[in-house]
């Protein structure tokens, strides 16, 4: 047996290998301890050691193997005690019930499970699966297997036993909804009917081709503890936990006589009177345990006085018997305080007989009926039963031939020694008979002791019957309530009550859990004629009286003035009768028969044992009586309950679900029971808790925040005085102990919020980070009432963010093996190396802002501290990188762009410490850049320009499509590094600006002055035809116009007229070369009209032409002059038309060329005729211009010229002169001008 004095610290020493034990029973393993050695292999190694070892070895050798089987089985036995004290509250708890609002854990995931949830989800990847989804699902299942599944981090968690399947669950339901959100609208299909859709996708990928039939019969133990659990499954957990063998708990079980409820209420008020003894001790010897003050000594005691008070209160308020019927407990009316603690008060409430009126059920089943001669056979006979002052009942009516019936008759009454009689009648033939015959009659005298069994009872018959040898078989069963204890006859002498020495019939009642009453009853009487209370009484076996007279086995019952003597007529009655009083009274002193004593202790020494006599040679035989008989008050119940709440959270984590440190339902109700019953304070439990706690934490185990915050704020209160439980007495023990806890959880939480990443990684558990920081203010507080500066928190969350930017980085470092890289790669591979290394950078970031900036959303500034931190040693290697990288390398920009774009849209990490630092590093870049391009673009202009051949290329030649695709792509290359800094930004733009406007510029003035060239080189014929240069020329300054609007265009300010310079010279130079053009093809027509002026009247060549012609044309047909001349003219004009309508892409510029080509023609033709105003003109002449005039109004009209060009007043003039013309010559010339006329015709030739 554990000696009571044992120290805490001693048994922990003890109970290192018992916890081995414990979890290999559990089947799990700790990372605190190894399972012991064999003894064959211990065995073994001793005896290869003897072999080879001196003596001297072989003795320590022996020594030690010696001293670890003492420790063995120290241990055992501490754990079997420990054992027989849960087992008796589990089997009769009366303080504490299984909490049904606990939160329900989920099954944790282990690493085989890990593993196949990867493969199935890599086999939907390579479309393995029947599950049909869209490519928007697949990527969403891609990123969720790549990020969080393939994660070390989360494989850690697993391996902790801190992650179930709705953890993951989650985190794919978090990862998708980010992304169904960023879906455009589907008209008919609800962004949650996709997230529905894709659960159950998931669902059924979580899920396989798993058999759903294949399901266990019965669920293990681990399975349904979460569940309210029964007694069975109850003692079933705590032999696992505590390594008790099935055997040692029958044991325990049977001699403990656990399934006894009076037993165990019995053993509950031996325990409670214990403890109050101990109290009133302590109070005498002035022994208390040392305090934080002297006056809480007194009120040490006054607690100790009112927890067993409450623990009475709690036993009596249950019901007497549990299932018991109609009996109702009877509250006595007694001081909370005092009458617990005065045993024996003569003052305490005295019960009144009406307190103890029992009641009975009684069952009558009648049989048959022997030796039924008097009546003839054919006669009808039945019986009747009662129970005297009840109702009477009859069987059914049988033959005298055949009188059988077994017919059950049910009675309640509140007699324990009731009259039953029943009688057998015939049935009378006479006519004037009023009543049936009698028969037979027996009255019977049952108890709840009586025989159930049916049995034969002779029957009384009346005079001068024949039936003298009549009986009749019947049972009568009389139960026993649950509120009486045992009942028979005794004799009893008493100084009180019972003073006539004498048989009667006892009843035991209890009337509530602290009241039982020894009662005497006599027939056919409901209340006591006598009662005696047996509180205060202490029951022993006693010698037998020699001057009384009957009764054989004698025992009493003593009391401070009062003795009463009680005598059975049998030993088996005596111990009955003695072992029901001896729970009634609570007395501490065990009763034993002197034969029996001798027998279990033959040296004559005293011995004070618990087991019930009919199992004491049981539990002897097996070794348990010394469990069994301990006394609960003289063990260190703080050292063994740290020892079992060690135990059972052990057992806890090795099981099946992710408790995060939370005991399951049945775990608390035992551990509760037990702080209650054998008194361990609440701040103990509490502190050893922690401790735990925050061991299985360091040892990486998963454990829950919330749970540490409220041990720690119960301790916190309970030291600083706030009595959470009621207890106001602080120990020096706890207030230190208290105080080292705080200390290491503190450094815990540290750790904790230093390794954020891996201690919760993606947000797991959730909200488990945000409840750590919570803790951490409450631990830094100085106490409970006084709050902690928000400054002071400020600066610890800094200090371990700072730690955690440095762990992030070395191990993003380490994962992606950058050192190695850095130190021997070419500059490429350096290049490339932190372009990976920042995608992980960023990767990471965005994981704190998505999975923990919540949690830090009281300091979000700490965050961003924490991120610049970070990529400040980001920085180094990427400077180092840059710095390898050759002059004028431009294969950087895009590291640039991937840190900008993630950094800009950052509220506080957009123009902070490393985003200064990554445009200082890139500014010299980019202007040299710039500076390049422009140098590089102005050469290839002067060069393309002077080797142009000019031929069509899209929307100009080819020089100008390299310049304006050249500028465009700087300009967009500038703008795609979204330049944080405003100022720098608008610089950027305002100079590629300008280079745009000075290289289009330079563009437009060179392919002007190259117009102008080969428009020179053209002749001045109708022969000419508008070459595809000078088109193409045309197009590149219409293209440049309209570049200059997209790449030179800067509102505001001087920009905005530099713009308007370039774009007032595009203008000019276009409507110069639309000129030059017109003037070229102006210039034909000049041509034509010179050569009709040789026909005007009055010139040699005129007379000479028309003599030529006329006497010619007596012999020969002659050709008209003039017509060859309009028609080679308006084929020139219709055919430069088309071309100029084919190659230029401008229709704007196309009608004003028209329109310019129109007026000017007109005007020329307008002022030929002009010069010969006083001239009549030639008839050639006139039919040549009409041809002309006409046939250019009508090109010029299908061509688009608007009819206001058309019909000027340059045109009307030429037409009224024409007219004019045409009639003169038709009057004057009898030939006429052969069809030509102004006149509009459909049917001139066109």
């Amino acid at each position: 047996m554990l000696d009571p004095s044992s120290s805490e610290e001693e048994s922990d020493e003890l109970l290192e290998e018992e916890r081995q034990d414990v979890l290999v029973a559990a089947g799990g393993s700790s990372q605190r301890s190894l399972p012991p050695p064999s003894r064959d292999s211990r065995g073994r190694e001793a005896g290869a050691a003897r072999a080879a070892s001196p003596s001297p070895s072989v003795l320590s050798e022996g020594r030690e193997e010696q001293e670890r089987l003492q420790r063995e089985e120290r241990e055992k036995r501490l754990r079997l005690q420990l054992y027989v004290f849960i087992a008796r509250c589990i089997a009769h708890p009366f303080n504490a019930k299984q909490p049904t609002d606990m939160a329900r854990r989920q099954q944790k995931l282990n690493k085989q499970q890990l593993q196949i949830l990867k493969e199935r989800f890599q086999a939907f990847l390579n479309g393995e699966t029947q599950i049909v989804a869209d490519e928007a699902f697949c990527n969403a299942v891609r990123s969720y297997y790549e990020v969080f599944l393939k994660s070390d981090r989360v494989a850690r968690m697993v391996h902790s036993g801190g992650c179930s399947a709705s953890d993951f669950r989650d985190v794919f339901k978090k990862n998708i909804e980010k992304r169904v959100r960023s879906l455009p609208e589907i008209d008919g299909l609800s962004k949650e009917t996709v997230l529905s859709s894709w659960l159950a996708k998931y669902d059924a990928i979580y899920r396989g081709e798993e058999d759903f039939c294949k399901q266990p019969n019965r669920m293990a133990l681990s399975a349904v503890s979460e569940l309210i659990l029964s007694k069975e499954q109850l003692y079933e957990m705590f032999q696992q936990i505590l390594g008790i063998k099935k055997l040692e708990h029958q044991l325990i079980y049977n001699a403990c006589q656990l399934d006894n409820g009076d037993e165990q209420a019995a053993q509950i008020r031996r325990e409670l009177d214990g403890r109050l003894q101990l109290a009133e001790q302590m109070a005498r010897e002035r022994k208390f345990p040392k305090f934080v003050t002297r006056e809480m000594e007194n009120t040490y005691i006054e607690e100790l006085r009112s927890s067993v008070n409450l623990l009475m209160a709690n036993l009596e308020s249950l019901p007497v018997s549990k299932g018991g019927p109609e009996f109702k407990l009877q509250k006595l009316k007694r001081s909370q305080n005092s009458a617990f603690l005065d045993i024996g008060d003569e003052n305490e409430v005295q019960l009144s007989k009406s307190d103890v009126v029992l009641s009975f059920t009684l069952e009558i089943v009648i049989m048959e009926v022997q030796g039924l001669k008097s009546v003839a056979p054919n006669r009808i006979v039945y019986c009747t039963m009662e129970v005297e002052g009840g109702e009477k009942l009859q069987t059914d009516q049988a033959e005298a031939s055949r009188p059988q019936w077994g017919t059950q008759g049910d009675f309640t009454t509140t007699h324990p020694r009731p009259v039953v009689k029943v009688k057998l009648f015939t049935e009378s033939t006479g006519v004037l008979a009023l009543e049936d015959k009698e028969l037979g009659r027996v009255v019977l005298y049952p108890t709840s002791n009586s025989p159930k069994s049916p049995d034969l009872h002779k029957m009384i018959v009346p005079k001068n019957s024949q039936d003298s040898d009549l009986k009749i078989k019947l049972a009568v069963r009389m139960d026993k309530p649950p509120h009486m204890k045992h009942c028979g006859y005794l004799y009893a002498l008493g100084q009180k009550v019972w003073k006539r020495w004498k048989k009667r019939y006892f009843v035991l009642v209890q009337v509530s859990q602290y009241t039982f009453a020894m009662c005497s009853y006599r027939e056919k009487k409901s209340e006591p004629q006598e009662l005696m209370q047996l509180e205060g009484y202490t029951v022993d076996y006693t010698a037998p009286h020699t001057g009384l007279q009957g009764g054989r086995m004698f025992f009493n019952a003593v009391k401070e003035g009062d003795t009463v003597i009680f005598a059975s007529d049998d030993e088996q009655d005596r111990i009955l009768w003695v072992q029901a009083m001896y729970r009634a009274t609570g007395q501490s002193y065990k009763p034993i028969p002197a034969s029996q004593a001798q027998k279990m202790n033959p040296k004559g020494g005293n011995v004070n044992t618990e087991i019930s006599p009919l199992y004491a040679d049981r539990g002897q035989k097996h070794g348990m009586d010394e469990f069994i008989s301990a006394n609960p008050c003289k063990f260190d119940h703080a050292s063994l309950f740290r020892l079992l709440q060690r135990q059972t959270l052990d057992h806890r984590l090795n099981d099946s679900y992710s408790c995060l440190g939370w005991f399951s339902p049945g775990q608390v109700f035992v551990l509760d029971e037990y702080c209650a019953r054998y008194g361990v304070r609440g701040c103990h439990r509490h502190l050893c808790y922690l401790s735990e706690l925050i061991e299985h934490s360091e040892n990486g185990s998963v454990i829950d925040p919330t749970l540490l915050h409220y041990s720690f704020a119960f301790c916190a209160s309970h030291v600083h005085g706030n009595r959470p439980d009621g207890i106001g007495t602080v120990s020096v023990e706890e207030k230190e102990r208290f105080e080292e806890i705080k200390d290491r959880l503190s450094s815990l939480l540290e750790n904790q919020i230093s390794h954020f990443r891996y201690c919760f990684p993606f947000g797991r558990p959730e909200g488990a980070l945000k409840a750590t920081l919570s803790l951490l203010e409450r631990v830094l507080m100085k106490d409970i009432a006084t709050p902690i500066p928000a400054e002071e928190v400020k600066k610890v969350v800094r200090k371990c963010l700072e730690k955690a930017a440095l762990i992030n980085y070395t191990r993003l470092t380490e994962y992606a093996k950058i050192e190695e890289t850095m130190n021997q790669a070419t500059p490429a591979r350096k290049l490339e190396e932190v372009l990976h290394l920042a995608e992980l950078c960023i990767e990471v970031l965005q994981q704190n802002e998505e999975h923990h900036s919540e949690a830090f959303a009281w300091w979000p500034e700490l965050l961003a501290e924490h991120a610049e931190k970070f990529l400040s040693l980001y920085s180094v290697d990427m400077d180092s990188a840059l710095e390898a990288q050759p002059q004028d390398s431009w294969d950087s920009f895009p590291l640039f762009q991937l840190l900008n774009n993630a950094l800009r849209n950052d509220t506080f990490l957009c123009n902070g410490k490393f985003h200064k630092h990554l445009q200082e590093i890139f500014v010299p870049m980019v202007i040299r850049y710039i500076d390049l391009m422009e140098s590089s673009i102005a050469q290839s202009i002067h060069r393309g320009l002077e080797q142009e051949s000019w031929q069509p290329v899209n929307n100009g030649s080819a020089t100008s499509e390299d310049l304006f695709w050249k500028l465009d792509a700087l300009q967009m290359f500038v703008f795609d590094l979204h330049w944080p800094e405003p100022e720098f930004a608008g610089h950027l733009e305002q100079r590629l600006k300008l280079m745009a406007t000075d290289m289009i510029e330079a563009c437009v003035k060179r392919t002007r002055i190259a117009f102008e060239l080969k428009l020179q080189k053209m002749n001045k014929t109708t022969d000419l035809r508008i070459p595809s240069s000078l088109c193409t020329m045309f197009n590149v300054l219409v293209d440049a116009k309209k570049q200059t609007a997209k790449l030179c265009i800067l509102d505001g300010g001087q920009e905005q007229q530099y713009h308007s310079k370039i774009d007032d010279l595009v203008e000019e130079s276009v409507k110069e070369i639309i000129s030059l053009l017109v003037s070229k093809v102006v210039s034909v027509l000049e041509g034509v009209l010179s050569k009709l002026s040789r026909y005007d009247e009055g010139t040699f060549f005129s007379s000479l032409v028309s003599f030529t012609v006329k006497a010619a044309a007596k012999y020969v047909d002659v050709p008209k002059p003039g017509m060859d001349l309009a028609d080679t003219y308006i084929m020139f004009v219709r055919q430069n038309q088309d071309i100029l309508r084919e190659k230029v892409n401008e229709e704007m510029y196309i009608e004003k060329l028209f329109d310019q080509w129109y007026s000017n023609s007109m005007k020329v033709i307008c002022m030929w005729l002009a010069d010969r105003l006083d001239v009549q003109l030639h008839i050639y002449q006139l039919k040549t211009l009409i041809k002309i005039v006409k046939k250019t109004y009508r090109d010029f009209r299908l061509q688009g010229v608007l009819e206001g060009t058309l019909n000027s007043k340059t045109y009307d003039t030429v037409h009224s002169r024409l007219t004019v013309e045409e009639a003169t010559v038709s009057v004057t010339d009898g030939g006429g001008l052969q069809g030509i006329t102004m006149k509009d015709s459909d049917e001139e030739e066109g």
